[in-house]
C-alpha cells in the first residue's frame, strides 16, 4: 500500500537519493504519497487512530519523515521504510515526552526512603530530568523491540525461537556472532540474505573456521544477530557491541 513507484519503477530507496542530490520536488510527493504510512507509523507510537488534519502527532510525523529522507543512507543495508518509522517512532516519543514534562509541576519539596527533604529546587529538577531520560530511552528500546520483532517474522523468526535455538556457551554464541558480521559486511551475500531471508550456506563456508553444521544448528540465532547488524537499532545494537 504504500510502495507507489515512479514509473520507471525507481526505487523507494533511489528517489530519495534523488532527493538528497536536489530534487525538491519529488521530496513533496513523496511526503504527499507517503502520508498514510506517516500516519500508521503515528498511530503505532501513539496507540490510537490518528486524524491527519487535527493531531499535532502527525505534524511531528511529517517533520520526522522529512529529516528521514535527509539523513538516510542507502548504504547501511536496512531499508527506508525500516529507518524512516524508527525516526519517526523517536520524534512522536520524544514530543509526548516533552508534552507530558511541560504539563508537570516539579514539586518544592521531595523526600526519598531515608527520610529526608530536599528542598534545593535545583536538585529535584535534575532529579525529574533524570527520570525523564531513563522514560525515555525505555519508550525508545521499546519501539526497536517492535521494530525488530517484526523483522525477524520477515525470516520467519521468533523471539521464542531465539530463547530456544540461542547458543548456550559464550564462546558459540560469539562466534555465530562473527559469522554474522562477516555475512553483513559481504555485499553479494548481505543482499542475497536481504532478498531470500536465508543463509548461502555454500558462499559462508569458504570464509569461517567451522562446519556446515555449525552453521546449520546456528542458522536462526545468525540471521538475528544479522537483522540487528543490518538495521538502525541504536539500542538493541548494545547487546551484539563485541561485534
Amino acid at each position: 500500500m504504500f510502495s507507489r513507484q515512479k514509473k520507471n519503477d525507481t526505487t523507494l530507496e533511489q528517489q530519495v537519493l534523488q532527493v538528497q542530490a536536489g530534487d525538491e520536488k519529488l521530496r513533496q510527493r513523496l511526503i504527499e504519497d507517503y502520508q498514510p504510512f506517516i500516519a500508521t507509523s503515528v498511530s503505532k507510537v501513539c496507540k490510537r487512530y490518528i486524524d491527519q488534519k487535527q493531531d499535532d502527532e502527525f505534524s511531528i510525523g511529517l517533520i520526522a519523515f522529512n529529516e528521514a529522507i535527509d539523513s538516510f543512507q542507502a548504504g547501511k543495508g536496512s531499508s527506508f521504510f525500516t529507518f524512516a518509522r524508527l525516526v519517526i517512532s523517536r520524534k512522536v516519543i520524544d514530543y509526548i515526552r516533552q508534552q507530558k514534562h511541560h504539563r508537570r509541576m516539579i514539586p518544592l519539596e521531595y523526600s526519598d526512603d531515608t527520610n529526608e527533604t530536599y528542598t534545593d529546587e535545583k536538585s529535584v529538577s535534575e532529579l525529574s530530568k533524570n527520570q525523564f531520560i531513563e522514560n525515555e530511552h525505555a519508550w525508545n528500546r521499546q519501539i526497536e523491540i517492535e521494530e525488530y520483532n517484526e523483522q525477524l517474522r520477515k525470516y520467519n523468526l521468533s523471539f521464542a525461537e531465539l530463547v530456544k535455538f540461542s547458543p548456550k556457551h559464550q564462546d558459540a554464541k560469539r562466534q555465530a556472532q562473527k559469522i554474522a558480521k562477516i555475512i553483513y559486511e559481504q555485499p553479494e551475500i548481505r543482499q542475497y540474505v536481504m532478498e531470500k531471508k536465508r543463509l548461502p550456506i555454500k558462499k559462508i563456508l569458504p570464509l569461517v573456521n567451522v562446519s556446515k553444521k555449525t552453521i546449520e544448528r546456528n542458522r536462526k540465532y545468525i540471521l538475528a544477530v544479522f537483522i540487528l547488524l543490518n538495521e538502525d537499532f541504536i539500542y538493541l545494537k548494545e547487546y551484539v557491541k563485541e561485534v
